[in-house]
């Protein structure tokens, strides 16, 4: 499928202005909200918010709320991927180098307020993760919906406290869980000794680079992560990049929500995540979804959804 030409034109007009190119290359590195934007821009979030529209309305970027928020990324249609893309790749980026190093500013406050937030509630994070839904029952339908192994290895991305280690990891060859945080991964190391697992392996590593082989693993989970992240989709395609034929990977999460406290008292960046958003991105990845599980909260409160996919066989032979 290819642009029309007024498309093409009404594209290339929505483009042609120096705020809005510094803006589609500002997305072209992750979603960003209007207010995180503006800050880097050094504009106020109207104006922002207009150039953002036009953008929008010419199909180059795409807008989603999240509670009472709204994010924006580049647009995912290929033909205007490939439009932005020539004009970003002959643009210099002089101009755009200081935008860059304020962006980096930006996610260095981000990250320094979620690592606050893990060095803090480490010791008491698995009763928090208990507060929205029976813990019990998210583990009871998570070892459904991932069936009864043996695995030959398992990874964790996010192991936090380590729970899914000591939930799987009896039931694989061989375990390897990773975590920025190293109070997390000192928790975790304790909860593997204590469940008497000794094959696993527990690193300090990146959910968006983690170094690990493409398709070296069977079962791959990323347990109540995307959440935090800037750019979710991203940690899914990498997730998926380990999943090896045949192997799975699986997905805990919250389904929307609008508890916007959680965001200043817990450090969510995402309201949770539709069905088709998560459904999507695996797909993008190369894996083949099931149907998702619902979990509704005990009480007033979250649901918990549990996304699986799978890598086919010859899915691997044809990559």
């Amino acid at each position: 499928m290819t642009l029309t030409a007024d498309q093409t034109v009404e594209a290339l007009r929505a483009a042609g202005e120096p705020t809005r190119l510094r803006v589609l290359s500002l997305l072209a590195g992750e979603e960003l909200s209007v207010m995180e934007l503006s800050r880097v821009l050094d504009q106020s979030q109207p104006r922002v918010s207009r150039h953002l529209k036009l953008m929008t309305d010419a199909g180059l970027v795409e807008r989603f709320p999240d509670g009472a928020r709204v994010y924006y990324r580049l647009s995912h249609d290929a033909q205007a991927r490939r439009l932005i893309d020539t004009v970003l790749d002959i643009l210099s980026d002089d101009a755009g180098e200081a935008d860059h190093r304020r962006l980096d500013e930006v996610r260095k406050a981000r990250e320094e307020a979620a690592k606050s937030y893990f060095e803090q509630v480490a010791p008491q994070w698995d009763r928090l993760r208990s507060l929205y839904v029976s813990e019990s029952a998210v583990e009871a339908a998570l070892e459904k919906a991932v069936g009864p192994g043996p695995f030959e290895r398992v990874v964790d991305l996010g192991t936090g406290s380590g729970r899914m280690l000591t939930l799987f990891g009896k039931k694989a060859k061989m375990s390897v869980g990773l975590d920025l945080s190293q109070n997390m991964l000192n928790i975790a190391r304790a909860n593997v000794s204590k469940a008497g697992l000794d094959k696993v392996e527990l690193r300090h590593g990146d959910i968006f680079a983690t170094r690990l082989p493409a398709g070296s693993a069977d079962l791959v989970i990323v347990h109540q992560v995307l959440h935090y992240l800037a750019d979710p989709s991203a940690a899914v395609a990498e997730a998926a990049r380990l999943v090896s034929a045949g192997g799975r990977l699986v997905i805990v999460d919250f389904a929307p929500h609008d508890f916007e406290h959680m965001r200043e008292a817990h450090q969510h960046r995402r309201l949770g995540f539709a069905d088709s958003e998560i459904s999507g991105w695996l797909v993008e990845s190369g894996l083949t979804p099931s149907a998702p599980i619902a979990l509704p909260p005990d009480n007033e409160g979250l649901t918990v959804t549990i996304w699986t996919a799978e890598r086919r066989a010859q899915d691997r032979k044809t990559a």
